[in-house]
């Protein structure tokens, strides 16, 4: 791990995101249903599998540093075409940044709607993972926004 005992402690924040394409039969099916399958209520269980990622992301990434996270939103929006976008935002005040924490969140919640929704269809696909912004630490991050595909 990276020695971070000698930096100062900031707020650091940062927001990620993912992408889920879904067939256009298993957007159908999930609107008509609420946004539920067998399995239960699709993005109510990934928000809570994403920030229980959050949390855990030092367990997974082996060399991120536990931290005390002190905000997690998660948000997901259903757009047309099959498209559901994952937004995760994470805050702490330490001294190493949170980038990781809010791409395991976004990529977990994202996770959890493939593994909800694969008894309707396999054809779902998880792309475009990133950061898109981090402020606080050496450094502070803005992706430039883009129109949803």
């Amino acid at each position: 791990m990276v020695d971070v005992g000698a930096k100062s402690a900031t707020r650091r924040e940062a927001v990620a995101e993912a992408r889920v394409k879904l067939p256009a039969a298993v957007a159908r099916a999930l609107a008509a249903s609420g946004h539920r399958t067998k399995k239960g209520p699709v993005f109510d269980t990934a928000i809570i599998a994403g920030v229980q990622a959050v949390k855990r992301t030092h367990d997974l990434i082996p060399f991120c540093h536990p931290l005390p996270i002190e905000s997690c939103a998660i948000d997901i929006d259903s757009r047309r075409g099959g498209l559901v976008v994952i937004r995760c935002s994470v805050g702490v005040f330490h001294k190493t940044g949170v980038e990781m924490e809010a791409l395991t969140g976004a990529t977990v919640a994202a996770l959890t709607i493939y593994d909800m929704c694969k008894a309707l269809s396999h054809d779902i696909e998880i792309r475009d993972v990133r950061l898109l912004e981090k402020h606080g630490g050496r450094r502070d991050f803005t992706r430039a926004r883009r129109r949803a595909r």
